[in-house]
């Protein structure tokens, strides 16, 4: 296939810069290239207009990388927030995309940026934070954060029945007053044999009467 060469005019991905200087298939020159205005035929004529072509660059990269610095310094405050469906086990339904990630930034922030800038390793499946890497030029990256919410509403649990709970209070409070009751009984029990045990006194033994009382023994008798 024969080639061509050919001076860019505008930048093509994959291919160079304004004012580079490349070959390529003379049909994809001839029938894409020149009617799309993205380059020019190398001739005298058009040589003379690359150093316009490199100065124009210049300004265009310079003014890029400007715009990229102030708009990752804006990005790296902002926290993106994005409300997913999810399962009543908290699991997500698909994941958030890149692309799904560049359309927040528009809506939410009015942030216009080619999916392709925002870096991600694999799709995101769990909620939560998550800080993403955006490459939005050669020499200018910044950190998004990014906060992932469920739009499933959460189960309130049923309130309690009152009467089922002030029985079982009432069942709880009974319960106790009767093992206090039954502890002081016990414990009355336990104390009585020591009280009875401290007050005791020996029983007096009942005084003899004059009656009973015996007699002192009779003087023995002078002897005659």
């Amino acid at each position: 296939m024969p080639k061509t060469s050919v001076i860019l005019i505008q930048n093509i991905v994959g291919l160079g810069g304004e004012s580079d200087l490349v070959k390529v298939a003379a049909g994809y020159a001839r029938n894409y290239l020149f009617p799309q205005g993205l380059a020019v035929p190398l001739t005298a004529t058009n040589k003379r207009r690359i150093e316009a072509l490199r100065q124009r660059r210049a300004d265009r990269e310079a003014h890029e990388f400007n715009a990229m610095t102030e708009l990752s310094k804006s990005i790296s405050k902002l926290i993106a927030v994005i409300a997913v469906k999810t399962g009543e086990d908290g699991k997500m339904f698909g994941a958030v995309t890149a692309g799904m990630i560049a359309d927040q930034l528009k809506t939410q922030f009015d942030v216009v940026l080619d999916k392709r800038k925002i870096h991600l390793e694999h799709p995101i499946k769990t909620l939560g934070e998550h800080n993403l890497e955006l490459r939005l030029h050669a020499e200018v990256t910044t950190t998004l954060k990014l906060r992932v919410e469920s739009t499933t509403p959460t189960a309130v649990p049923a309130a309690p029945d009152l009467k089922q709970v002030e029985g079982k209070e009432g069942a709880a409070r009974t319960e106790s007053r009767g093992h206090k009751r039954a502890e002081r009984v016990r414990d009355e029990a336990v104390a009585t044999p020591e009280i009875e045990e401290k007050g005791h006194r020996p029983e007096k033994k009942p005084r003899a009467s004059k009656a009973e009382k015996p007699g002192k023994p009779a003087k023995a008798e002078k002897a005659e």
